[in-house]
């Protein structure tokens, strides 16, 4: 089975993503850490991304995968952490506008799922990604909720960031994600959306989860 989870950044895909995968006993893989990846090599290299022969042999060095920890990893360097800065965020959008870039890692992403039960989230996993998934979720919430959301787990993290610059962020990510020409931020027209701004994880992942047991039960 293939769940897919889509939403604008901060709606709460991943930690619901890895819930959903812990309680049914799937793969998780977090599709956003390999674009994020990739544009942590980007700034690493400074590679000329806008030229076609640069970015073909760009994509041919850089190996994206995961450990037994499921952490993301570059060229087999373990970077969860290094992908989550300031500078990866606000660069992710242009890497990941690339048709060829997306090309690649849409077939990695088809791979990993290719032998596994897995719960993917990202921003077209429904749409581009796994159309035929059987159980297809967009996750939505108001901006001002995921930006305090974002805001909070970059605090932790000991980043020196205002609400404020979180929520100009989102908007701008937003826009870009949702007005790309290649694989846009869109609702699946099978997706169910669950709205995230006033429900604990406990009551998102109970709504999911009812939905993925009633497909497994029709599929059997």
């Amino acid at each position: 089975m293939i769940i897919a989870i889509d939403g604008p950044s901060g709606s709460g895909k991943s930690t619901i993503a890895k819930e959903l995968a812990e309680k049914f006993q799937f793969l998780y893989i977090d599709t956003g850490s390999m674009y994020r990846a990739l544009t942590l090599g980007y700034l690493e290299e400074g590679t000329d991304l806008e030229n076609e022969d640069a970015r073909r042999r760009f994509l041919e060095r850089m190996h994206v995968s995961f450990d037994t920890q499921n952490r993301v990893c570059l060229n087999g360097r373990e970077v969860a952490e290094e992908i989550r800065g300031i500078e990866v965020t606000q660069t992710v959008s242009y890497v990941s506008a690339f048709a060829d870039i997306r090309k690649k890692m849409v077939e990695l992403q088809r791979k990993f799922a290719k032998e596994n039960s897995v719960v993917m989230d990202g921003r077209d996993i429904g749409t581009t990604v796994f159309p035929e998934a059987e159980v297809k979720v967009f996750l939505i919430a108001d901006v001002q909720e995921r930006a305090r959301r974002r805001w909070n787990q970059m605090k932790e993290k000991g980043m020196d960031i205002t609400l404020e610059e979180v929520e100009a962020e989102l908007r701008i990510r937003d826009e870009k994600d949702s007005n790309r020409k290649v694989s846009p931020l869109r609702k699946a027209e099978d997706a169910v959306e669950v709205d995230t701004t006033s429900l604990t994880v406990e009551e998102v992942i109970e709504k999911i989860g009812s939905i993925v047991q009633r497909r497994s039960l029709c599929t059997h």
